[in-house]
């Protein structure tokens, strides 16, 4: 890994103070107080490990120094400390690199959820299901909040389809790599003859955007309202209150039935159409680092098999990095999952840090 020079140690500390100064001064209003607010607190962490850097370095000299000197008492215990000081510099010099990593803009952004079941019918729904609940148990534990956007919930329990907002800081960073194909491999309730079946559904999760981020002119919006059906009792089936939105130009549509008013559904749904053209825009944005980001952690390509849940070996299997966690009931409670997410990252983080190296 390439050293952090003193100098950009020197630049990083010297910005740091200046914004101090300028938040303290109590001169700065309105946008001008925000954006640098925001600057203060995604530079703190940052300045912090170069303190922490810097100090370390200047221990190190101060130990050197010591061991070319002619005290013997001084030169004994600076060769005590000096591999502690060096590892630890190690671990620091680390630290500061991944928070020097460029950083995606959408990373601190709460995200929509999007699980639908795949192939195995019945199975299948059963398993969106069980991911939904994981993904929720593990948002609580986050302190995120998690709300239903629209579902089609499957007769014998699950869902073929749920979409959920879910809010809170730096959501999508953490569920990001979960895109793709989860695969499960068990006993269906419904098989009799204990066969194992192989069944799959799909996660998309979606950075939210602001208004900012993606503009919608109505005149490219086809909005079509209709009667809603399946479960919800008699009010879903007697009212038009269901909402079909095709935005034109990208041809994405969304529906939603799951509000008791039109009103409700409408505004739902477009939040989901929202998230859906801002993930394209990033995409299309983002197709010359496409092959970079294969190359990464997967790719985020949502046809890509990412996940095994194998519940008769009570393992889960993360094939992009290689991880087989034997903790199947743990994860699929949520609290397991962080394990497997926080591996996720620090993986993406190294091969970050070593395409710089290599750039």
């Amino acid at each position: 890994m390439t050293a952090i020079s003193p100098q950009r140690i020197a630049q990083i500390e010297a910005r740091f103070a200046e914004l101090e100064a300028r938040m303290a001064s109590g001169t700065l209003e309105g946008d001008a107080f925000v954006q640098a607010s925001k600057e203060y607190s995604e530079l703190e962490p940052v300045a912090k490990a170069a303190a922490a850097l810097r100090g370390l370095r200047d221990e190190l000299a101060g130990l050197e120094e010591m061991l070319s000197g002619d005290d013997a008492d001084l030169k004994a215990m600076a060769a005590e400390e000096i591999d502690g000081v060096c590892e630890r510099i190690e671990a620091g010099e680390h630290d500061l690199a991944i928070l020097l990593l460029p950083r995606d803009v959408a990373d601190q952004r709460s995200a929509m959820l999007e699980i639908r079941a795949g192939t195995g019918g019945d199975e299948a729904a059963l398993f969106a299901g069980d991911l939904y609940r994981m993904y929720e148990r593990y948002a609580q534990a986050q302190g995120w909040k998690v709300e239903p956007i629209s579902m089609s919930a499957s007769d014998v329990g699950g869902f073929k389809e749920i979409v959920a907002a879910v809010s809170g800081a730096g959501v999508f960073a953490k569920l990001k790599f979960e895109s793709g194909v989860h695969r499960v491999q068990r006993v269906p309730v419904t098989e009799s003859g204990g066969r194992i079946h192989t069944s799959a559904a799909t996660v998309a999760v979606l950075p939210e955007p602001t208004e900012v981020d993606v503009h919608i002119e109505d005149r490219d919006l086809k909005i079509d309202v209709y009667r809603a059906s399946g479960a919800g009792g008699q009010h879903v089936n007697t009212t038009d209150s269901a909402v079909r939105i095709t935005h034109a130009p990208t041809g994405i549509v969304v529906t939603c039935q799951d509000g008791r008013s039109q009103h409700k559904n409408k505004e739902k749904a477009m939040q989901v159409l929202r998230a859906r053209i801002y993930e394209k825009e990033r995409e299309e944005a983002q197709g010359a680092e496409a092959e970079a980001r294969k190359a990464m952690v997967g790719s985020g390509d949502r046809s890509e098999r990412i996940r095994t849940y194998n519940f008769p070996q009570g393992r889960v299997t993360d094939h992009r990095i290689n991880l087989t966690l034997h903790k199947l009931p743990e994860i699929l409670e949520g609290a397991g999952l962080a394990e497997m997410v926080d591996a996720l990252i620090a993986e993406d983080q190294s091969a970050r840090l070593a395409g710089m190296d290599a750039g």
